[in-house]
């Protein structure tokens, strides 16, 4: 078993696991204005990623675009891995690739804990993703305690590139969004993709 194979109802059962999906988690994150490049490329690459429409173009053309935004909207402190292997424990079905993933860490040669968000890339069905997306998320949870790193609140998402479903994990607990964010309100979608990382965001203490 790997996260491919798991459904919303095989990973609540496996981890046993209280799933959320009334709430609008993200209704107080402010809006998040994209630096000219960011604004030029989606101009450029929505429609042909559309028209193309595989997950490899939408990836691509308009997921890591968004993703490499929120490197730069911090100023390059935090990792960003693409399609990476992340086996946590094979024995529990924590194994496999994951299309993103981001850590609150500037090492790029290797994922180092602490992993803040996972990013599962989906074309068209967002909905069979969201148990892929939480078993990755129990993942980095686990992944990050191994290392003393612990994390209350792992993010994730599910996108096609042009739709944004995000989720969170606490504990045993998964949240997914009611709201689902559609690619011309980007602005909303780095708001929340930077969540992750306000500390970040803060001056270091004197």
């Amino acid at each position: 078993m790997a996260y491919s194979d798991f459904t919303l109802a095989k990973v609540r059962e496996a981890f046993q696991l209280v799933i959320d999906e009334k709430r609008n988690l993200f209704k107080d994150v402010s809006p998040v204005q994209p630096s000219t490049t960011l604004t030029t490329l989606l101009e450029e690459y929505t429609q042909l990623a559309t028209a193309i429409n595989t997950d490899k173009a939408r990836s691509e053309l308009l997921i890591m675009p968004i993703l490499t935004e929120v490197r730069r909207q911090l100023n390059y402190q935090i990792s960003l891995f693409s399609g990476t292997d992340f086996d946590v424990d094979a024995s529990k079905g924590l194994n496999g690739f994951c299309d993103f993933i981001l850590c609150n860490s500037e090492e790029q040669f290797y994922v180092k804990a602490p992993v803040m968000t996972v990013v599962e890339a989906k074309n068209e069905n967002i909905k069979s993703g969201l148990g892929q997306c939480i078993a990755t998320m129990v993942a980095a949870q686990l992944f990050n305690q191994n290392y003393q790193q612990e994390v209350r609140t792992i993010y994730g998402v599910v996108t096609s590139g042009t739709n944004w479903r995000f989720l969170i994990l606490e504990g045993l607990t998964a949240y997914i969004d009611a709201v689902e964010y559609y690619i011309n309100d980007v602005n909303k979608i780095l708001g929340i993709l930077l969540q992750p990382f306000q500390p970040a965001l803060l001056p270091a203490s004197s």
